[in-house]
C-alpha cells in the first residue's frame, strides 16, 4: 500500500516519519477520531504487509510503539463508554442472545432493497479495507490458545482461508466482487477515501488480535462476526442480484451463507466455551470483545445509512 495523506498531526507526524530511514520519534496525542484511527491504522499496518517505500525496522521502533500505547489507550477508554463487559457463567448463550438482539441501523435490509448500484459500490469499497485481509487479524490468536478452543479456531479459519486453495479463500472471492463492480482490487487501496468509523472497526480487530493479553476479547470479536454474518450476507448477496450482478460477483457473498451457518456454533460453543473453560478469570473479555464488535458496526452502519439518506457520499472526497 502507498502511505495516505495525514488526517491531522500525529497522522502527519507518522506518516512523514515512515518515509525515511528509522530516527528518533516523537508525537503529541491525537486531536479527532480521523486523526487517532488514521494514525493506529498506520501503525498497525506495519504488523500486516506493510507500506510501499517504507524499512521494515519501523515495525518494533520504541518510539512508534509508544505512540501506538498512547492512541490505543484512547481508543480503549472510548471502547469502554460504547460497550460495558458482563460476567456470566454462560458464556456461549451470553453470545447468543447478545448477536440475537436487533438493533442499531438495517444497513443489510437498506443494501438489499433499495441501494442503488453506486451506494453498493461504496459498501464494497468500506468492506475491502478487511475483506482484502479477511481473517489475518484474528489468525494472531492461533499460537496463543490450546486444547479445544485452538482446535475451534483453526477450524473456522481453514474455512477462511479456502482449505489452501487460492481461488477459495475468502479474500480472492471479494476480489471477484471488486471487479465485477469496477473497482481497485489492490490490497488497502482504498485507505485514503474511507472515513474514521470504517478504519476504527479494522483497528479494532489488531487492538485485540496484537496484544496476548486481549486474546479473549478477540475470540469474542469473531464469535460476534460469525453470529451476526449469516442474515446480512444474504442480504448483501440478494442486493447485488438485484443490481444485475452474476454468480460470480455475488460467490463471497452466498460462500459465507453457507459456511457462517456452521461457523456460528463452532465460534459460540467449541471456541469461545472451550475457551473460558480453561480461563475463566477472561469471560468477560470474550463478552466485551463481541460487544466492542457489535457497537462499533452499528456505528459504522448508522454513518453510512445517515450520508445515503441524506442524498450524499458515505467515502471521503
Amino acid at each position: 500500500m502507498k502511505l495516505p495523506s495525514p488526517r491531522g498531526p500525529v497522522s502527519d507526524a507518522v506518516i512523514t516519519a515512515l518515509a525515511q530511514a528509522p530516527h528518533a520519534f516523537t508525537a503529541g496525542d491525537a486531536g479527532s477520531d480521523d486523526d487517532l484511527h488514521l494514525s493506529l491504522f498506520v501503525l498497525y499496518e506495519l504488523h500486516y504487509r506493510g507500506w510501499d517505500g517504507v524499512d521494515d525496522t519501523w515495525e518494533w521502533h520504541p518510539g512508534l510503539l509508544g505512540l501506538r500505547a498512547r492512541l490505543e489507550a484512547a481508543f480503549e477508554a472510548e471502547l469502554r463508554r460504547l460497550a460495558v463487559p458482563e460476567i456470566t457463567g454462560d458464556v456461549p448463550h451470553t453470545l447468543t442472545a447478545m448477536t440475537s438482539e436487533t438493533g442499531g441501523s438495517s444497513l443489510s435490509g437498506y443494501v438489499r432493497r433499495r441501494a442503488t448500484y453506486e451506494q453498493f459500490r461504496e459498501f464494497a469499497t468500506h468492506r475491502s479495507i478487511y475483506h482484502l485481509r479477511e481473517a489475518d487479524p484474528h489468525t494472531f490468536a492461533i499460537p496463543r490458545l490450546g486444547g479445544a478452543a485452538k482446535a475451534a479456531l483453526i477450524e473456522v479459519q481453514i474455512d477462511e482461508y479456502g482449505a489452501g486453495v487460492v481461488r477459495r479463500m475468502h479474500q480472492e472471492m471479494f476480489k471477484d466482487t471488486m471487479s465485477a463492480l469496477g473497482l481497485d482490487t489492490t490490497y488497502g487501496a482504498y485507505v485514503e477515501v474511507v472515513p474514521w468509523q470504517t478504519l476504527a472497526n479494522n483497528n479494532l480487530m489488531s487492538l485485540f488480535g496484537l496484544h496476548r493479553r486481549r486474546r479473549g476479547a478477540l475470540l469474542g470479536h469473531l464469535a460476534a462476526y460469525e453470529m451476526t454474518s449469516t442474515g446480512p450476507n444474504r442480504a448483501y448477496g440478494n442486493g447485488l442480484r438485484r443490481l444485475g450482478g452474476d454468480e460470480k460477483a455475488t460467490r463471497f457473498y452466498d460462500e459465507h451463507v453457507e459456511a457462517d451457518a456452521v461457523h456460528e456454533q463452532i465460534a459460540a460453543f467449541d471456541m469461545c466455551g472451550s475457551f473460558c473453560a480453561a480461563e475463566p478469570a477472561l469471560a468477560a473479555d470474550v463478552l466485551f470483545g463481541a460487544r466492542c464488535a457489535l457497537a462499533l458496526e452499528d456505528r459504522w452502519a448508522e454513518y453510512v445509512l445517515s450520508r445515503w439518506e441524506a442524498g450524499e457520499s458515505s467515502l471521503r472526497e
